[in-house]
């Protein structure tokens, strides 16, 4: 059987390696995602405009540099985040990293299915019972880009990114033309309230589950500083422009929803290839995460069996009512992933000195339960926290780790003392 070039199961080898552009436009095209502008809309609705640009700025630099982190050490690894939990998790205890990072791709997967599909019946005013078989049409055809894999969702990303920022900047340029300029805009006043540090989580906890497995991209990428610069290009001002471009809209037209603003803006049919783009460039490499997630929960190598059955999930889940699921949704991925991305630098830099063995030739315990412990810490923090709870998870994580690593080490070096 010949190898899957998308290296499911194993480290990418040199010969595969991307550069800067490639690996840049793929995790750009990645964070262009309707629920982030539409996160954006509801901090717009609640500060002036020189208060929402900081918190911009700040969660996405947050959000960009754990990223990066993790981009790092997938780049000289050669591995993704759910092959990396074999290391810090264990043979069999990474499939718990495994079932949480497959469930949230598959989570967004039917989210996207399902906005799409609502969306469109409701703009081009569709009968109601095309609601349903659109969600089976889009459920598949999503998947397509990311069925072929990295070359597929690499050409997509070549056309579709240029298209959406062409649309973005006049919707933005239409925007302050009806508000009358800056001026007028920098004078309106917030209508809701929220405070900065919510606002913080709630730009740095929106993707956060993206920017844990962006690993499966920035693997590929040619040296650690190409893989730490497009994490910043994809998170830092990709994310960034998503959110911006959000909370424009919805101090201008007091709308969060960036559809509904192109609609207002007499751009309706923009308004349906906005939507078509900025959720297929998300949705097939959402489905692509879960089709990793699932290979090495599955330890299979047969990556595009599992695309397919992970887009009739996610289909199935759209038509269940997702939709209406995307707020707790959120709330539970800022608790439960950041900790993994923690684990897996603590394990990288802490716990392995910066270098992993070769992953087939690794002999890996059943459980680590140091990197176990970790998470569950982080996890609970997080949940519980009344602060950046993303933040949080990934701190105490980190902390955690490192304290029961140095317990783990000092019990083994004394019961070596006593087996003399």
């Amino acid at each position: 059987m010949t190898q899957d070039s998308d290296y499911p199961l194993s480290e990418v080898p040199a010969g595969a390696r991307k550069g800067l552009f490639s690996t840049s436009i793929m995790l750009f095209s990645f964070t262009f995602f309707t629920a982030t502008m539409f996160a954006g809309g509801k901090i717009g609705m609640a500060f002036d405009f020189t208060t929402l640009i900081w918190a911009a700025i700040i969660g996405n630099l947050l959000l960009g540099l754990y990223a990066a982190v993790l981009g790092l050490i997938a780049c000289r690894s050669g591995l993704n985040s759910v092959l990396m939990g074999r290391f810090c998790f264990g043979e069999a205890g990474s499939k718990l990293s495994d079932v949480l990072l497959g469930f949230t791709q598959i989570g967004w997967y039917a989210w996207g299915t399902a906005t799409i599909a609502i969306v469109l019946v409701k703009i081009l005013d569709l009968p109601e019972a095309l609601t349903l078989p659109l969600m089976v049409l889009f459920g598949f055809a999503f998947c397509i880009t990311a069925f072929i894999g990295y070359q597929g969702l690499d050409i997509l990303s070549r056309i579709a990114v240029p298209a959406m920022l062409a649309l973005l900047v006049s919707s933005l340029w239409i925007a302050t033309r009806d508000i009358g300029g800056l001026d007028a805009l920098l004078a309106i006043e917030p209508t809701q309230s929220m405070t900065l540090s919510v606002a913080i989580t709630l730009v740095f906890g929106t993707f956060v589950s993206g920017a844990t497995q962006a690993t499966n991209w920035t693997r590929f990428a040619r040296s650690g500083r190409i893989a730490m610069l497009a994490s910043m290009v994809g998170f830092f001002l990709g994310n960034g422009l998503m959110i911006v471009a959000g909370a424009y809209g919805a101090i201008v037209y007091q709308q969060p929803d960036m559809v509904e603003v192109l609609v207002l803006q007499g751009l309706s049919m923009a308004a349906v290839v906005m939507l078509f783009l900025n959720l297929w460039t998300t949705q097939d490499n959402t489905i692509y995460n879960f089709a990793a997630a699932g290979c090495n929960l599955l330890r299979t190598g047969r990556r595009k069996s599992v695309t397919l059955v992970g887009a009739g999930i996610g289909t199935l889940l759209a038509i269940g009512g997702m939709y209406e699921l995307l707020i707790p949704f959120l709330v539970l991925l800022g608790s439960i992933i950041p900790p993994i991305g923690g684990v897996i630098m603590a394990d990288y830099f802490y716990g392995h000195r910066g270098r992993y063995p070769l992953l087939l030739e690794a002999r890996l315990p059943a459980f680590n339960w140091v990197g176990l412990g970790a998470y569950a810490a982080g996890a609970l923090c997080a949940y519980f926290s009344p602060w950046v709870a993303p933040l949080v998870g990934i701190a105490v994580s980190v902390l955690v780790y490192i304290a029961l690593f140095e317990v783990s080490k000092a019990r083994a070096a004394r019961k070596l003392v006593a087996d003399a």
